[in-house]
């Protein structure tokens, strides 16, 4: 694994808010499904079964649900061939259904800045008050809100975010040590 300890390395992922979704990426000396089936031979852990999936070349660490909140994440790695071995991509997201909702609501946003710019310029054009353009500031501005409730969810799930980041340096760890 490439840059020292794990644990050290994770103030480098932090949370950025210029990411919806905050990722990372680690090399690892052996060859991708290698490199799977080491990280799913650490999660066959009774503290970790219940938790955390596997599937191809994919793995999902849940938080506990138990401790589990609306914004809390889940981190999804990928392990894919690189020169020299092979590389990991973490990504923190939220549930599913969590960013179904958001997903939803930014494209009808989306959808509706596009719609005020059309009508603002066609009742321009027709000589009208053009209205409709008030409502790209004001789309503009909910974009803004999601982005800046996205930063808060980050920033309320921060802990979880470290605890699920551990439990995937700790596998790291106790399969591929200081490789």
């Amino acid at each position: 694994m490439s840059g020292g300890s794990a644990m050290s390395d994770f103030p480098e992922v932090g949370i950025d808010a210029a990411r919806l979704r905050p990722k990372f990426d680690l090399d690892l000396p052996v060859p991708a499904d290698a490199a799977i089936q080491r990280i799913r031979e650490g999660l066959d852990t009774p503290e970790l079964r219940e938790t955390t999936m596997s599937a191809g070349r994919h793995a999902e660490f849940h938080v506990d649900a138990a401790e589990k909140k609306v914004w809390s994440p889940r981190l999804t790695v990928q392990v894919e061939d690189a020169p020299g071995g092979s590389s990991l991509r973490g990504r923190f997201a939220p549930r599913a259904d969590v960013w179904t909702g958001f997903m939803f609501v930014y494209f009808l946003v989306v959808f509706l800045i596009l719609f005020g710019a059309t009508l603002g310029y066609v009742q321009q054009v027709s000589d009208e008050t053009p209205w409709g353009f008030w409502e790209i500031p004001a789309g503009l501005a909910v974009i803004a809100a999601i982005h800046g409730l996205s930063y808060l969810g980050q920033r309320l799930a921060e802990d979880q975010m470290r605890e699920l980041r551990g439990q995937l340096d700790a596998i790291l760890d106790s399969q591929f040590g200081d490789a």
